[in-house]
This record gives structure tokens, C-alpha cells and sequence, in this order.
């Protein structure tokens, strides 16, 4: 690795753990603790851990993970110090019905897009149900994911959040030709300090709303929002859901539970809620 090791790349500095704290770990908002750590399997994971414990708002950053999942137990990988790769613990009930917590991690993909593209000066779309996508290239690239996982004993009394984004990944360094990084879609900062904040604000602003409505989508404005930044609407997919089914047809909306609704052939409309969604028709050039 050279001198320095895996610490010895200039252009990748360690996060500042007490400098964030301050910044957003304040009396009476959302976030009641940060830590940074220098690696771990899964910040998803750990928080799950410690959910039975622990108050909501607890923030854990790690530099590293060696075992980050994604959607479907897919791996997520990147060298240290190269992105953002964070979880946060939320308890939205009592003011929130647990049927309406399905919208977490889509109210997380809004927050993370509008932080991050005025804090990156770089433009960002949502790939349903929980992909941050960046143009690279010409190209659509995906960019982060989300993973929300119920936590705090069997009634599922909390959500652990984990958000990973590619800031400052190298072309030689993506693990698939289909992922992208901030720096590589000419990201106008890199500088992870004020990208995390900015998430970590959006995320208080947009779950505060979320909240304060009982979770409701449409007066909070969250499904707006999604809609109004989701390159899957309007677009051909193919929908590949569970036991192996796949389904084609064109994202036309979201319904009030986050489902992508897709009209079929012959007018039939299907809301699908779980399983992955293929591009396959590029949206017309703006």
C-alpha cells in the first residue's frame, strides 16, 4: 500500500468525530450521539445490535466496512476513507403507524439527494426503491444505496437507516462498471466533513415533517418529493420480484404505501413492494 498504509492517501482524510458532534448533536434535535469508527463489519448491523439500548438519534460512521449490505444481502464495498457509510437509529412510533414505516428508507433517499446535491453541487436522482443515482459519463450510475431494518426486540420498536455513498471512488476502483462516485460525476466538494452534516440535516428536516404528520405521505410531501426526483417514473422496467417472477412494464407512479405502480400490457396495473426494477428504456434527452 506504500507508506502510510491504508491511512497514507492525502486526498482521503479521516473523518473529524468531534467536529461533527458539534455540529449536529445539539439539545432538542433529533441527533443524540455520533461516533466514528475506523472500521467495522456493518454500521447496520452494530446499531441493530445496540437498538434494545439505545435513545433514538444515535449516529455510527464508520471509515470502513468489511461486510456492508445492501438490499437483497448484497455486498457493498469501497477502500477507507473513500465515501460516506453511515446508519442512524430511528423510533417513529407512537406518532407514526407501523404500517406507514415502509416509507423510511424512501424519505432517507429523498434526504440524502437534496443534502447531497447542494452540498456536491452535483445533480442526483432516486432509482426506486432506495439507489442514489449520479450521471457519469453520459450514464446513469448508481452512486449509494439505503438498507432500513426494523430493530429493538420482536415488536420492532426502532429502524436502523444505513446510507453508503461513493464520494471520492476512482474509475479503476468501482467494483462494478455500473457504479459511480461523486468525484467521478465532477462533484464541485469531496470533502466527506460537510457531506455527512448535510445529509444528516436533510434527514432531521424531512423525518421531522414526516413524523410531526404521522407519517403521512402526502401531507408531509415526501411522495412528492420521491416522485418528483425518481428516474424510474416514466421509464420501461422490469420488475423481478420474489420466487423468481418477472413483470415488464412502464413506472407510472407511487401509491400511498411507496409501491411502484406499473401498467402492464392490456391496461392491468401492478403495484409492486419488494424486489429489484431494471431500467430499460433511457428517459428522453432534457
Amino acid at each position: 500500500m506504500g507508506a502510510g498504509g491504508r491511512w497514507g492517501d492525502l486526498d482521503r482524510p479521516p473523518l473529524n468525530g468531534a467536529a461533527l458532534r458539534r455540529a449536529v448533536v445539539r439539545p432538542g434535535g433529533l441527533w443524540t450521539s455520533l461516533d466514528v469508527v475506523p472500521e467495522t463489519g456493518s454500521t447496520n448491523a452494530d446499531l441493530v445490535a445496540r437498538a434494545a439500548g439505545a435513545p433514538e438519534g444515535a449516529v455510527l460512521v464508520a471509515e470502513e466496512q468489511t461486510a456492508g449490505r445492501g438490499r437483497l444481502d448484497r455486498r457493498w464495498s469501497a477502500p477507507a476513507r473513500s465515501g460516506l457509510f453511515f446508519s442512524v437509529l430511528l423510533r417513529p412510533g407512537p406518532a407514526v403507524p407501523a404500517e406507514r414505516w415502509g416509507w423510511l428508507p424512501l424519505l432517507a433517499g429523498v434526504a440524502a439527494a437534496t443534502g447531497l446535491s447542494r452540498a456536491a453541487g452535483v445533480d442526483m436522482s432516486l432509482k426506486w426503491p432506495n439507489d442514489l443515482l449520479v450521471t457519469v459519463d453520459g450514464e446513469e450510475r448508481k452512486t449509494g444505496g439505503i438498507l432500513a431494518e426494523r430493530a429493538g426486540g420482536p415488536e420492532g420498536g426502532a429502524v436502523v437507516v444505513g446510507i453508503g455513498i461513493n464520494v471520492t471512488l476512482r474509475a479503476a476502483e468501482l467494483p462494478v462498471p455500473t457504479a459511480g462516485s461523486l468525484a467521478l460525476a465532477g462533484a464541485a466538494g469531496t470533502d466527506r466533513d460537510p457531506l455527512l452534516r448535510a445529509v444528516l440535516r436533510s434527514l432531521e428536516r424531512w423525518y421531522g415533517d414526516w413524523r410531526a404528520a404521522g407519517g403521512d405521505p402526502v401531507a408531509s410531501h415526501v411522495q412528492e418529493a420521491y416522485a418528483a426526483g425518481c428516474a424510474t417514473l416514466g421509464r420501461t422496467v422490469r420488475a423481478e420480484l420474489p420466487g423468481g417472477r418477472e413483470r415488464t412494464g412502464e413506472a407510472v407512479a407511487l401509491d400511498g404505501d411507496g409501491r411502484l405502480v406499473l401498467a402492464l400490457a392490456g391496461g392491468e396495473r401492478l403495484a409492486v413492494g419488494a424486489g429489484d426494477v431494471v431500467h430499460l428504456r433511457p428517459l428522453p434527452p432534457k
